[in-house]
């Protein structure tokens, strides 16, 4: 299975729409997910043209970002779980292992997961990374208009191949 990773998209902040090589990154995928921070859900919508589309919302996601009122889209809650393959993979908007939300990062990882995921998909923080925390593999694909919250710019989008029950990352930089 084919997983594209996104994160961060901020639109219309950033402008009326994705990148057109978000969809050509994406296409061929089993499906998306996406770390939060639409801030319209219409960026769903887009993206399910591609391939079928999973959502977390951002601390940035709201029906009027310039009145502060949040998104009330039911395709976006707090955390989402997934079993793909054998494996379980968290999908959050914000998880920082350095400065956990509730003390430790394993009451952090309780308090979403419940236990341990394989895989943990994240973003927050506009910077595409790879690593393992705690034997958890985590994700940040970055953001594709955003990256390294700096001027609107092409910027990263990841992947995850799952197969035989391993997951294999890979980030892109888009061009």
């Amino acid at each position: 299975m084919r997983i594209g990773l996104i994160s961060d998209t901020h639109i219309p902040s950033f402008g009326r729409e994705l990148w057109p090589q978000v969809y050509e990154a994406f296409r061929g995928m089993d499906l998306i997910m996406h770390a939060g921070d639409l801030y319209i859900p219409a960026v769903l919508d887009w993206l399910a043209e591609v391939a079928p589309v999973v959502a977390v919302s951002g601390n940035g996601d709201y029906v009027s970002w310039k009145n502060g009122k949040e998104v009330l889209d039911p395709r976006l809650p707090e955390t989402q779980l997934l079993e793909i393959e054998g494996l379980r993979i968290g999908l959050i908007h914000q998880l920082e292992p350095e400065s956990p939300l509730f003390g430790t990062w394993e009451r952090t990882i309780e308090h979403y997961f419940g236990e341990p995921p394989d895989v943990i998909v994240a973003g927050h923080t506009h910077v595409e990374e790879i690593r393992t925390h705690e034997g958890v593999l985590l994700v940040n694909p970055g953001s594709p208009t955003l990256p390294h919250n700096r001027q609107p710019r092409l910027g990263t989008v990841g992947f995850l191949e799952i197969e035989g029950g391993r997951a294999r990352p890979s980030l892109l930089q888009l061009s």
